[in-house]
């Protein structure tokens, strides 16, 4: 079922969540006991990010070095086939730019239709580690506003690759993506402001995103503020807000650093009140449930969770709230 069928037609709040492929090494039971105790509250459907390809320089012997490009985590084809198969709920995968061309892109869609998911979220993507800014691959895209109407293309029966089952736009398969989009209550780092923001997202809508996930928040008025700009630009798809819980000191300066967003004053005098991990822990699940009750209170219809894959924290806040 699409994402936007789950909102439309639920009864009651709905909890959503995100994991992250493993490291190579480690099995599909890893995924299964991220996923385990959080299935007890009927997720109706769950992400799986994707991570692109690094590059590291191996010596050759004779002084000289040779750039080599590997995979650290599985596929997340693999991944969201077998979520599906045994848990029975739909999975979300993330589709990027970075590192895919348009044909890679094209037969990625075909191959996700084939498995029967049909929901995506769509990104741009980071730029690699040692790049200093975001580079499409050669005929990859740029913008997620791009990989969007490649989605929306697909949708239509229009394909890149013309060989694609005797090519007839008008006589193709059809595929139906529901497709999702980023939205940034503090802006995207990169942005030169929020309104240049709202500009691209308001273009992703009209090029077929159906609905927006946020980044993460730790201040409920940052999101209540974004979805009211968001409707006043005519943005009129679900909105749906992302939350993490703090879990850690360091995250007081790696979170607003990575993603460009803000903590609230009250919660990092909280958190820098102790060093005792158990205790950051524990103040980091009762300002998430609080925000959780807030949104709940507010009539959203579904909250996202970022598990970053220790399901301990979320399976504590939403035993509480759903």
């Amino acid at each position: 079922m699409k994402v936007i069928d789950h909102i439309s037609k639920a009864k009651k709040i709905l909890f959503s969540f995100e994991i992250l492929p493993p490291l190579k090494g480690k099995n599909i039971k890893y995924i299964f006991d991220t996923l385990n105790p959080l299935m007890e509250f009927n997720p109706p459907f769950i992400d799986v990010t994707y991570h692109r390809e690094e590059f590291i320089y191996v010596e050759k012997g004779n002084g000289l070095l040779q750039r080599k490009k590997i995979s650290r985590r599985p596929g997340t084809v693999g991944i969201c086939a077998a979520i599906m198969n045994k848990y029975k709920v739909d999975a979300v995968p993330h589709l990027i730019c970075g590192g895919f061309n348009k044909y890679m892109t094209e037969n990625a869609l075909i191959d996700l239709n084939f498995l029967g998911i049909d929901n995506l979220l769509v990104l741009r993507g980071d730029p690699l580690k040692y790049e200093d800014k975001f580079f499409a691959k050669k005929n990859g895209h740029k913008y997620a506003l791009d990989l969007v109407k490649q989605v929306n293309n697909i949708n239509l029966g229009k394909y890149l690759d013309k060989n694609f089952i005797n090519y007839d736009e008008k006589n193709n398969p059809i595929f139906d993506f529901c497709i999702g989009v980023a939205g940034y209550p503090e802006k995207h780092l990169e942005s030169p402001n929020i309104e240049s923001d709202l500009f691209f997202l308001k273009k992703k809508v009209e090029a077929g995103a159906d609905y927006i996930v946020t980044q993460m928040f730790f201040d409920n008025k940052k999101y209540f503020t974004f979805v009211n700009r968001c409707r006043l630009e005519g943005i009129s798809v679900p909105i749906i807000p992302g939350i993490k819980p703090i879990s850690s000191k360091q995250q007081l300066t790696t979170l607003p650093s990575k993603f460009y967003l803000s903590i609230p004053n009250e919660l990092v005098k909280e958190v820098e009140k102790t060093n005792n991990k158990k205790n950051i822990f524990h103040i980091g699940i009762e300002w998430a449930i609080h925000q959780s009750q807030e949104l709940k209170k507010s009539g959203v219809k579904i909250i996202h969770y970022y598990t970053m894959d220790k399901p301990e924290n979320i399976y504590k806040i939403v035993q509480s709230i759903f």
